[in-house]
């Protein structure tokens, strides 16, 4: 499917470019509080976050491991909401300019209505959308939606997946397609590298084949972990990590000042590690 023009596909493009891989960074909406997400999502774009995932919370997150699950139950029990997500969204576009993704499952956008969740997207300032639960070939709602809204869409391939049925998938989407670096839960520690490189490789070269980037995420921790798959995708998404992250300076004594200034040099030290390619 032809990109959607907009900050996404923009930037991405350019990073491409100048040969330079994105670093995508995901963080629950509301978590550790509904304060402090705002201000811990400007401080990893300050970091050098090519792009943000504002993850919504949802009571049953089936994919992810124990982190981000702990994360969702934590804001959805201090009030966070759809219109929750959506301020934060609004706040962070008033302040950034960076591309901004919702990522979460289906069944909230149901439940609001694809066409209505598409346009209080657009307003919030939103570009993109990832619905891990949502294969491509039961979206067209949301690609219609999507599109009309000027938003991009991404959908996932795994290590089972097939470099046609990876193809397929790239021409369904608009913004980028994500691969998951391996099988399970978000979160845990990568697999073999041999393996993972050579799943990275040719996957990459199908979804290039129907003119799209394609980012890797699932178990980067480290600045090694984005150089090693750094040389292998157009981009990094680091999830988990920053949710322990937080956790971590949120529940000891720092200051919030010292706690944003470790946010910001984590992403640098990242963001260096996913253009390096030497790990």
């Amino acid at each position: 499917m032809s990109e959607t023009p907009n900050r996404l596909t923009g930037h991405l493009g350019a990073l491409r470019q100048r040969g330079e891989t994105a670093l995508g960074l995901f963080l629950t909406a509301g978590y550790p509080s509904p304060e402090a997400t705002l201000d811990i999502l400007l401080e990893a774009d300050a970091g050098g976050a090519d792009f943000i995932e504002l993850g919504m919370p949802f009571s049953d997150p089936v994919a992810e491991g124990l982190p981000i699950q702990q994360a969702s139950e934590r804001a959805l029990a201090a009030g966070m909401d759809m219109e929750g997500v959506f301020a934060i969204a609004e706040g962070f576009r008033q302040r950034s300019e960076t591309p901004l993704l919702l990522m979460g499952y289906a069944n909230p956008v149901l439940r609001f209505g694809v066409s209505d969740f598409c346009a209080r997207a657009q307003s919030a300032g939103v570009d993109g959308l990832i619905l891990p639960d949502l294969p491509p070939e039961e979206a067209d709602e949301l690609d219609e939606a999507a599109a009309t809204h000027a938003l991009t869409t991404v959908y996932l391939v795994a290590p089972n997946t097939a470099p046609s049925r990876a193809e397929h998938v790239a021409h369904r989407a608009t913004g980028f397609v994500y691969a998951v670096s391996q099988a399970g839960l978000t979160g845990a520690a990568l697999a073999d590298r041999d393996a993972t490189a050579a799943y990275l490789a040719r996957t990459r070269e199908a979804v290039h084949a129907a003119g799209l980037p394609m980012c890797v995420g699932f178990g980067i921790r480290t600045p090694d972990d984005a150089a090693r798959l750094g040389a292998e995708a157009d981009g990094v998404i680091v999830g988990s990590a920053l949710i322990r992250l937080a956790d971590d300076l949120w529940s000891g004594d720092s200051t919030d000042s010292q706690r944003l200034a470790r946010i910001r040099e984590w992403a640098a030290a990242l963001k260096a590690g996913a253009t390096r390619h030497d790990a």
